[in-house]
């Protein structure tokens, strides 16, 4: 089969991206697949046919791994040769239109919000994962926590706020702040006091428009993959550092994850029933990952649903799925598997 493997991008998390995009095509490359590894920004300025590009499995991306920094995205932009401001790189198109079904292997922005979703409906290009709809619903956390509260599915105590608007209604500490729209924990903070919820809320801003403030919810925190129709053992995640922020979660060492998680079978259920009615209610499909917190009281709080979970060495999807005995690239093949099957439904 032949499978462009599309990554990178202009989002806070496109290292994320492209640490996953290089690990999925080196797995889907083991299965027999002919596979075009490519960055959606920067494309690719080769007049070369597309068809021997897939021939000669043609990487086309810059990998330098995940750092505990947050990419310079104005850096990125300034690399692009042809200066464009299009989201789609040179031959994109092109190279995906090739392709039996494009793998997205990306993270945050355009890429999982549900606009290139769309784009590529437009197009008649297939691709892995969420529809537009899904995308755009689970990408916004603001939409997300109304959906999930109208079906009765617990969230967090919170308010959304608007750049210019005064944030000073919020009284409720300690809170988390996070930005609206983004992910792999990107400006993200705790903040105790008055003092600490300033600085975190402008930080929050300084990424995008919209934030939510959220309730702190004391307890364990865990991640619940789905798989088609089949919802994957809970993992437990547990920082060093005290807080799950993007440094813990990409650099080895600051986070201790247990799957299958140490809980017992009525906790189990628990996460799993939420996983599975929080995939249904933003109407995803072929595979996504679920955050919960469990209290003491063992309810689930609902965290945000990862219409494109990471795929890089230390993601959790793959750890799950490991549990069940499905290896990283039989993993891979098996969401190529259940997009395509979602296109024909």
């Amino acid at each position: 089969m032949k499978i462009a493997v599309l990554t990178g991008g202009l989002s806070t998390e496109r290292d994320v991206a492209i640490s996953s995009g290089a690990r999925i095509s080196a797995a889907l490359r083991s299965k027999g697949h002919n596979v075009v590894f490519i960055d959606v920004f920067m494309g690719c300025e080769t007049d070369e046919d597309t068809d021997k590009l897939f021939a000669e499995n043609a990487d086309l991306v810059t990998n330098n791994g995940v750092t505990e920094f947050v990419p310079d995205l104005k850096k990125v932009r300034e690399m692009r040769s042809d200066k464009s401001s299009s989201f789609l790189g040179p031959n994109v198109v092109e190279i995906c239109r090739a392709a039996d079904i494009t793998f997205f292997a990306l993270h945050g922005g355009e890429g999982e919000n549900g606009q290139l979703q769309a784009a590529f409906d437009m197009l008649g290009i297939k691709y892995t994962g969420a529809n537009y709809l899904g995308a755009a619903l689970a990408m916004d956390k603001g939409i997300t926590r109304a959906l999930l509260e109208q079906h009765k599915v617990r969230v967090a105590r919170g308010e959304i706020f608007k750049r210019g608007e005064n944030t000073d209604s919020w009284d409720s500490f300690p809170c988390v702040i996070k930005p609206c729209s983004g992910g792999s924990s990107v400006g993200i903070a705790k903040a105790n006091d008055r003092a600490e919820f300033s600085a975190a809320v402008e930080d929050a801003f300084s990424y995008e428009d919209e934030i939510v403030v959220e309730e702190f919810i004391s307890g364990r925190e865990f991640s619940v993959g789905v798989l088609g129709d089949k919802v994957l053992p809970p993992i437990e995640i547990i920082p060093t550092t005290g807080f799950y922020d993007y440094k813990a979660k990409y650099q080895a060492g600051l986070t201790i994850e247990e799957c299958p998680a140490k809980i017992t079978e009525a906790q189990d259920k628990i996460l799993r029933d939420s996983a599975w009615e929080v995939f249904n209610v933003l109407h995803l499909n072929a595979y996504a990952r679920v955050d919960f917190i469990l209290d003491k009281n063992d309810d689930a709080y609902c965290l945000e649903a990862n219409t494109l979970p990471g795929m890089t060495p230390t993601s959790l999807l793959p750890q799950e799925a490991a549990v069940l005995g499905i290896d990283y690239p039989t993993l891979c093949e098996k969401i190529v598997e259940l997009s395509l099957k979602k296109t024909r439904g």
